[in-house]
C-alpha cells in the first residue's frame, strides 16, 4: 500500500528503500525513513496524508525503542503536531501517547488470544502494562477477572487508569506505577493464577518475580527476543530460552509462538509456560 502511494513521489529504488511496513496507531503514523531518503521526508509525509484516509500525522522514527521505557525518539513531518491519538482494537478504545509510551498494533492478534484463554475468576498480574491494552482487552472479555496492571512508566500508568475507565472495566482493572518486582514483593506475592511478561527484551531477568506472583500454581505469558535464521528455528529457540528461563521451576511449557520478526533475524517469542509449584 504504502509502496504504491510513494511511487508518485520516489524512483523504484528509493520506494524499495522506504520499508514497506509503517505503524499507524489511531491518526498517527510513524514511519522509518533511510538516511538518503529524509532530503525528501516531506514528500513521503504528504503522500500518505494525501492517500491514507486516516491518518492526521506523520512522524519518523529517529532511534530503536530503548530505555526501560521502550520508548523511540520521533521527528514530527506532517500533518497534526500531536502525538497522543486514540486508537481502537477488539471492541476497546485505547488512549496512547506514542512519544512517551511504548504501543505496538502488530500484537493484537496475540492480546485476544491471551484474553480467550483467561478461565472464570481468574486473577492476573501484567508486569509491563504500558497503556493498558492487554490488561483491558482481558477484563472487557472477562467480567468475573481482576488484573493488576503494572508499569514503572508514569506516563503510560496514566493512561493505564484512563484505558480503563474509557472501557467501564476500572472495577476490574487495578493500576499500579511502580517496578514490578517491588510491587509483587511488596503486596501480590502468591495472588495469582496468570501472570503476563510482555517485555521480550528483559523478561528473563524478572521471572522470579513472576513465579513469586503465582498461587501454588499458574501460567506465565513469557516474551522474548531470539536470534534465528528462520520462523521455524525461532521456535525451537525459544522453546529452549525459555526451559532455560524457568528452570529452576517445576514446569512446562504448554506453547510457544513465534509472534512476529522484529528485525532481521529477530523473531519475538511467546511461551505460556506452567508452573507448578514454586518451589523448586
Amino acid at each position: 500500500m504504502l509502496k504504491q502511494v510513494l511511487g508518485s513521489v520516489l524512483t523504484p529504488e528509493e520506494t524499495a528503500q522506504v520499508y514497506s511496513a509503517f505503524d499507524q496507531i489511531g491518526d498517527i503514523v510513524i514511519i522509518k525513513i533511510p538516511d538518503e531518503l529524509m532530503p525528501k521526508k516531506k514528500l513521503i509525509a504528504d503522500a500518505i496524508l494525501a492517500n491514507v484516509k486516516t491518518a492526521k500525522a506523520v512522524f519518523a522514527q529517529v532511534s530503536p525503542v530503548r530505555g526501560d521505557f521502550r520508548v523511540r525518539d520521533l521527528e514530527f513531518i506532517a500533518g497534526e503536531n500531536r502525538t497522543v491519538t486514540e486508537y481502537k482494537e477488539h471492541g476497546c478504545r485505547f488512549k496512547v501517547d506514542v512519544a512517551k509510551t511504548y504501543f505496538s498494533p502488530r500484537l493484537s492478534t496475540e492480546r485476544q488470544r491471551i484474553a480467550d484463554m483467561v478461565g472464570d475468576n481468574e486473577t492476573i498480574i501484567n508486569m509491563f502494562a504500558g497503556v493498558g491494552t492487554y490488561s483491558v482487552v482481558i477484563a472487557k472479555a472477562n467480567k468475573t477477572c481482576k488484573v493488576y496492571s503494572i508499569d514503572s512508566n508514569s506516563a503510560a500508568s496514566e493512561l493505564d487508569g484512563i484505558n480503563a475507565k474509557l472501557n467501564k472495566v476500572q472495577d476490574r482493572v487495578v493500576t499500579i506505577c511502580g517496578d514490578a518486582a517491588e510491587v509483587i514483593k511488596d503486596r501480590l506475592a502468591g495472588r495469582a493464577d496468570r501472570v503476563l511478561m510482555p517485555l521480550p527484551e528483559r523478561a528473563k531477568e524478572f521471572v522470579d518475580s513472576a513465579v513469586l506472583a503465582l498461587k501454588e500454581k499458574g501460567i506465565v505469558h513469557y516474551f522474548a527476543h531470539i536470534k534465528a535464521d528462520s520462523k521455524k528455528a525461532g521456535q525451537e529457540l525459544g522453546l529452549q530460552d525459555a526451559h532455560d528461563a524457568f528452570a529452576k521451576y517445576d514446569h512446562q511449557v504448554l506453547a510457544i509462538r513465534v509472534i512476529r520478526e522484529v528485525g532481521p533475524r529477530i523473531y519475538q517469542i511467546v511461551a505460556d509456560v506452567l508452573v507448578s509449584s514454586r518451589h523448586h
